[in-house]
């Protein structure tokens, strides 16, 4: 089994484990963070009873591991939300033979998820819990590569699986079939538009109009606490879209939720440490 490192995020000692060339961080550790050591258990359980952890969960596994059961996913989505579901991250392995997650024995026993999913779980803990860890993780990474000359991107990261979700949501709950691939493209389009002027109060074509110098898009030119918030507003409206609410209460509803986000991450002094 591989050596754990470990990094301090808000004083809490954290153990991130590498195995075939990934990295998986401790879940227990973080979990800890909230409620201390006695209730890290019940905190990922009630996390992993969530329907939309496990509707992230089966994206991710999705997208990333072939030999995943989906029959069994969809069972227990079925189930999700129910007062009488309970679902144990030992059990999900063995029923959905899922490849994001473990539990490990021994020293640095407890349970462990790829990054994607970790940062995720930083959700359940807190928003500045999870933005710390990411750049805890990010400085641990720049120091593992220092010596080969190689830099640690975390642009687009933060949301690549949330907006899996999202688009899913969206090919499910706003284009019909019968659209052809070209006019499904122009929806996505508009959906990622809401976004855009939500948080950044544009939309796509008018920020290169103004930028036309600029290497890359918007995102690619948005701070870490943008990308955090980013994040976050795509896990919602992909739960709005499911709600069928109409596209402008949405952009209302996130842009009320974009400016709240900010304020307190940027309100807090110590945010300046990470950037």
């Amino acid at each position: 089994m591989p050596k754990n490192k470990t990094i301090q995020v808000q004083n809490i000692p954290i153990a991130v484990s590498t195995d075939g060339g990934h990295d998986f961080i401790c879940l227990t550790d973080m979990a800890n963070a909230k409620e201390g050591e006695s209730r890290a258990a019940d905190i990922i359980k009630n996390w992993l009873r969530n329907r939309y952890t496990l509707e992230f969960l089966g994206t991710w596994e999705q997208m990333h591991n072939p030999d995943f059961k989906v029959v069994e996913f969809d069972h227990f989505k079925m189930q999700a939300g129910l007062p009488s579901f309970v679902l144990s991250v030992s059990e999900w392995i063995e029923k959905t033979n899922a490849k994001g997650m473990t539990v490990k024995k021994g020293k640095y026993g407890g349970t462990y998820a790829h990054v994607d999913i970790a940062f995720e779980f930083g959700s359940a803990i807190s928003a500045s819990f999870k933005l710390y860890l990411i750049k805890e993780f990010q400085r641990l990474k720049e120091d593992e590569n220092n010596r080969l000359q190689l830099t640690w991107n975390l642009h687009r990261t933060l949301s690549k699986i949330n907006y899996q979700i999202h688009t899913d949501a969206i090919k499910e709950h706003i284009i019909p079939d019968i659209l052809s691939k070209e006019q499904a493209a122009q929806v996505y389009a508009s959906e990622a538009d809401v976004l855009n002027v939500a948080l950044f109060g544009k939309t796509a074509k008018q920020w290169q109009t103004e930028n036309p110098d600029a290497e890359g898009n918007m995102r690619d030119q948005a701070t870490i606490e943008q990308l955090l918030v980013l994040a976050n507003l795509e896990s919602l409206n992909a739960e709005f879209i499911k709600m069928k609410l109409l596209q402008t209460d949405r952009l209302i509803k996130l842009n009320q939720t974009a400016i709240t986000q900010l304020k307190a991450i940027l309100g807090r002094p110590q945010i300046k440490k990470l950037i």
